[in-house]
């Protein structure tokens, strides 16, 4: 299984966004408090465009009660990484993946970090920026898993109107 962590997020709309990338790929979403806003603030609807319903998601009260819940293998993602995501092997589907994601403001601390330094990725990027933004950093890594794994069971052709749409009169 795939999960996706957002250790302290601060910003609703990339957590909206991420919730519907959730949605799309599958992936469970894992939120360790505090959060920098309200579950149920309108932004974050927005952002997740209605699919709340169909989130599988958990809240956990800090880092120790989600580590405590949940086993397999963390992945974090920071700018102090040394190693790209496609240097990893995500091939396992039978492996549980938990992509960890810091806050906006300040990351993932380094006494988490520091623990599994190995697994500490950075996306590559010019030096002309800090850190790509959360959520476009989470469809990234999520989807490298899934490419490795061959996209698992999602839907490969348009399902709202017709995998034909664009060739029909």
């Amino acid at each position: 299984m795939i999960n996706i962590v957002l250790f302290e997020p601060e910003i609703p709309g990339n957590t909206g966004n991420i919730m519907r990338t959730c949605v799309a790929t599958e992936s469970k979403l894992h939120l360790i408090k505090p959060l920098g806003f309200s579950l149920d603030e309108k932004y974050l609807k927005r952002s997740s465009a209605n699919y709340l319903e169909f989130l599988d998601y958990e809240v956990y009260e800090n880092w120790d009660d989600f580590k405590s819940k949940n086993d397999g293998t963390y992945y974090y993602f920071t700018r102090y990484g040394k190693k790209p995501h496609t240097d990893f092997d995500f091939s396992n589907k039978e492996e549980n993946i938990y992509l960890i994601f810091g806050k906006e403001s300040t990351g993932i601390p380094k006494e988490i970090l520091r623990n599994d330094l190995d697994r500490c990725i950075r996306m590559p990027m010019s030096d002309k920026v800090r850190a790509l933004n959360l959520s476009n950093t989470a469809a990234i890594a999520v989807y490298e898993v899934l490419r490795q794994q061959d996209y698992n069971n999602l839907l490969r052709t348009e399902h709202f109107k017709s995998e034909d749409f664009i060739t029909e009169d």
